[in-house]
């Protein structure tokens, strides 16, 4: 018997197409656990569906429109509801604070915010009916450290931080438990580029304690932790997952005389 007692579980992964979605659904299905799989169009999860088996569903639905959501809240509820919710889901439209535009700031909070609001709101239903649940958000150690040139994503991580806070504190009374993971530098798809030139992967080891970039699946198994019993009484917790980069900041700085 696993150590997590997930077996026989129900979970649902927004943004289960990327990196860290697929990694999370991985984990979760190797552990027993029912992936239910939404992205924007089912291209980069119907197959992972197929792969994982166990009654894996790939659904079609943009975490922008709250109609979808519900939707897909409603026919997962239908099949028996879900304990657990990971949020993964994220997108990013780079640019300058002095000249990013309205619409693609709002497109940022659209999915990385609110879009995990409407999730939470949406499949949280039934937790809360049932008095029992997990949610996990993938937020950023960008919610602590300003990410320049990133248009929302800072901002809408620092807010996914403090919402799955509030979430933890309104919904702890009823049983459902609301924690984030903060990723560092992660090897993805949509960070596939930075690392090509091996140069630049050198540089950014370096600045890391652990001289390594996480792979999405550092990244699952944290999450996995958190959707588990043996987390039963984490909650408003946001763990960072990034081989120590955000406490090297004083190691960066010339000291002359100290080696």
């Amino acid at each position: 018997m696993s150590w997590l007692g997930l077996k026989g579980r129900t979970a649902v992964i927004t943004g289960a197409g990327g990196g860290i979605g697929q990694s999370v659904a991985r984990a979760l299905a190797a552990e027993g656990v029912r992936p239910v799989l939404l992205d924007r169009g089912t291209e980069r999860t119907a197959a992972l569906a197929g792969e994982l088996g166990g009654g894996a569903l790939a659904l079609d639905c943009d975490l922008a429109d709250a109609g979808a959501v519900a939707g897909v809240a409603e026919r997962v509820e239908a099949d028996g509801g879900a304990e657990i919710l990971v949020n993964c889901a994220a997108i990013l439209r780079p640019g300058a604070l002095d000249s990013v535009s309205p619409g693609d700031f709002q497109a940022m909070l659209s999915v990385n915010l609110t879009g995990y609001l409407i999730a939470a709101q949406s499949f949280g239903r039934g937790m809360l009916a049932r008095g029992r649940g997990a949610l996990v958000h993938v937020a950023s150690i960008a919610a602590t450290q300003p990410q320049p040139l990133s248009g929302a994503y800072s901002a809408s991580k620092a807010a996914t931080a403090m919402m799955s806070r509030q979430l933890a504190a309104e919904w702890g009374p009823r049983g459902v438990r609301s924690n984030c993971v903060s990723p560092g530098l992660v090897v993805t798809p949509m960070s596939a580029a930075f690392y090509a030139e091996p140069e630049v992967r050198a540089r950014r080891e370096q600045m890391v304690p652990l001289r390594r970039i996480a792979a999405p699946e550092d990244i699952a198994d944290v999450a996995l932790f958190l959707a588990s019993d043996r987390a039963d009484y984490v909650t408003g917790q946001d763990i960072v997952v990034d081989g120590g980069l955000s406490q090297a900041l004083m190691g960066m700085v010339p000291r002359p005389g100290y080696s």
